[in-house]
């Protein structure tokens, strides 16, 4: 694993240097997205390691949909983003697609969220060229997003949070990042390494913000 590791490792690098230059409160979709402050949701609100995973089934294409439980024996990460097209959002969604072979390597399925519709989805993934599936949580709007507890009603997006789901659909591990920040792939790769008990030596999980990207913006 640690092999992977050093040749994702300059891409990874590329990437975070490509939003150097992103400001925090960055305009996205005509609206100034503000990082932290006036947040619907409390991060304490977002569901918590050993409850049942929410079952859902949204589109993953035009004519495709997904259904949570289809995926029971496996684990499942789902990465909830606030929208398709912002920096860092992009910046996240092109990281986990560099680091795909790793959580691959636990026989792990990725599925990234946001309440955007099939097509922008469509365009988004096609662009960034994502070898994940990302589903649409548009109608009704933020329905998923509300029953993990990670649905902002002010600004009508998702959190940036991620959920580690086990084999048998219970969640392993969650965490709400900032809105404005990348929370990176760490607290991903320990929560599937605990999961397949895996020994890991110094690593701190009691925030799960491990090795977070200073991203801003969204």
């Amino acid at each position: 694993m640690s092999d992977i590791r050093e040749q994702i490792a300059p891409r990874v690098k590329q990437i975070r240097a490509e939003i150097d230059e992103t400001r925090q409160g960055e305009k996205v979709g005509g609206t100034v997205m503000q990082p932290t402050e006036n947040r619907s949701q409390d991060p304490g609100q977002a569901l918590k390691a050993g409850t049942t995973a929410p079952e859902f089934t949204l589109s993953s294409s035009p004519k495709e949909t997904l259904k949570l439980s289809d995926l029971r024996g496996k684990p499942v990460i789902l990465a909830f983003y606030p929208a398709d097209w912002s920096p860092v959002c992009g910046d996240q969604m092109a990281l986990y697609n560099e680091v795909l072979p790793e959580f691959q390597s636990f026989n792990a399925e990725l599925l990234g969220i946001s309440v955007d519709g099939v097509w922008c989805h469509q365009a988004f993934r096609q662009q960034r060229n994502l070898r994940f599936p990302l589903l649409s949580d548009f109608e009704p709007k933020g329905e998923v997003a509300r029953a993990y507890g990670v649905y902002r009603d002010g600004e009508g997006v998702t959190e940036r949070a991620l959920f580690v789901i086990d084999s048998e659909g219970r969640i392993a591990w969650s965490y709400v990042s900032p809105i404005s920040v990348n929370p990176g792939a760490d607290g991903i790769l320990n929560a599937l390494e605990n999961l397949s008990g895996r020994e890991v030596p110094n690593v701190d999980r009691r925030n799960g913000d491990e090795g977070k990207t200073q991203s801003v913006g969204r």
